[in-house]
């Protein structure tokens, strides 16, 4: 499972514990000091580690880089995800903080005050920007100035149950699928205890705000969030009426995370469920069923892809920023992508190593991301963007219900959340 978002799943705290105790060990190791010399907080990193499937990710990175450069190393540390946009503002202001964070397109506002501009040290290393994805560049821009390099870029789509859809009749979707046609088809799939469409309380998570990117309807204009523009609140209202209205997907409660809504598509209790490729792994191995993807249905058909991705950042405390900028380039080369991509399921950021990822998948699910990856612009948010999912996880019920509407709703969010 990818890094990019961590499914809300719950830890023990003795699991906390753990992990806590595995990142001080790490932390602490010599291990972390290159043979060049470098401070062993250029070669550290930061970063979320929800669980052990985190930790695994991670080191896969560095694993790859390994085989270039055998002496090569870095340590990791962290919280879980859901703490991480807090706790990662302390931990950088403490002694001995490391050097490289990860960031996303969709946090670099949140995080710009943290985080050091590239563009001099991408320009005197002649490192080639253009060979990742345009979308994650772009996301990663803040304030003019590039934040992070990218090393996945990951479109929102759309999961579905063949052996549901057979059974009901409904054609399977593909690279082009209309939101009408979305909804006869959830219509028809919810019958027999089975619901069409599997729905999370989140905003980012969907459906309604990916529908809307697909419709070319983004949360944030000008920097400033956006929320209720027309074109954004009838997709959200549309994704409330699913579930208020036509009935084809059960409200969600505001304490379920993402894995509550994947756990009911993987056992057959919903047909389709809108979700990122970090997902594509889990779903397509532990689903009872075969599972095939397509775009995020929009009202044309032609799907925007919502893309979503991670990256590398230096931190703006750091002491030794070329030695961490060398460090992030080792471990963002084609190669070491497209060996991640290929080992943990990450949708490189590099167009040449999108190939390491297919492997083996079914050319119509490579042709579905490739063709959100064409056409996707990233998610970009704004330093508030945190209390807006807060606000809309708690809140959102009410439109899943039907006793609010999304402008009320959206209105509220937006005026709070300023």
């Amino acid at each position: 499972m990818s890094t990019n978002r961590v499914t809300g799943k719950l830890l023990t705290a003795a699991a906390v514990a753990a992990l806590a105790v595995g990142s001080l060990t790490a932390c602490g190791s010599s291990s972390g000091s290159s043979s060049s010399g470098e401070s062993k907080e250029a070669s550290a990193v930061y970063t979320w580690i929800t669980n052990e499937n985190d930790r695994a990710q991670w080191q896969a990175f560095v694993d790859a880089a390994k085989k270039k450069d055998p002496a090569f190393n870095l340590t990791l540390e962290g919280p879980s995800f859901n703490d991480y946009w807090t706790k990662v503002k302390t931990r950088l202001s403490s002694s001995g903080a490391p050097c490289i964070i990860t960031t996303q397109a969709a946090r670099a506002q949140e995080l710009k005050d943290l985080t050091v501009p590239l563009d001099d040290m991408v320009k005197s290393n002649n490192i080639d920007v253009s060979m990742y994805n345009k979308a994650m560049i772009d996301g990663l821009t803040v304030d003019g100035s590039l934040r992070g390099i990218p090393y996945d870029a990951e479109p929102v789509v759309l999961y579905y149950n063949k052996d549901l859809l057979a059974a009901a009749g409904v054609a399977p979707p593909t690279t082009k699928y209309t939101t009408s046609q979305f909804a006869a088809d959830l219509k028809a799939l919810t019958k027999g205890g089975v619901m069409g469409l599997a729905v999370p309380p989140g905003f980012g998570s969907g459906p309604g705000l990916p529908m809307a990117f697909a419709n070319g309807n983004e949360p944030v204009k000008d920097g400033k969030l956006d929320l209720t523009n027309q074109g954004l609140v009838n997709d959200q209202q549309f994704a409330f009426d699913l579930v208020a209205k036509a009935q084809v997907a059960n409200p969600p409660q505001a304490s379920d995370g993402t894995d509550v809504p994947e756990q009911q598509f993987m056992s057959g209790k919903a047909a389709m469920i809108i979700d990122g490729p970090w997902m594509y792994d889990t779903l397509t191995t532990k689903t009872q069923g075969k599972v095939g993807i397509a775009v995020v249905p929009s009202t044309s058909g032609e799907s925007i892809g919502m893309i979503q991705g991670s990256a590398f950042a230096i931190a703006a405390s750091c002491k030794d920023k070329e030695a961490a900028f060398k460090n992030i380039m080792k471990i963002t080369t084609p190669e070491v992508i497209g060996a991640v991509g290929a080992a943990r399921g990450t949708v490189p950021s590099v167009e040449s190593a999108v190939k390491d990822w297919a492997g083996t998948k079914p050319a119509a699910d490579v042709a579905v991301v490739q063709a959100l990856l064409k056409s996707g612009r990233p998610l970009v948010t704004t330093p508030s963007w945190n209390q807006v999912e807060t606000n809309f996880t708690q809140y959102s019920g009410e439109g899943f219900r039907g006793s609010k509407t999304a402008q009320e709703l959206l209105s509220t969010i937006m005026n709070s959340a300023k």
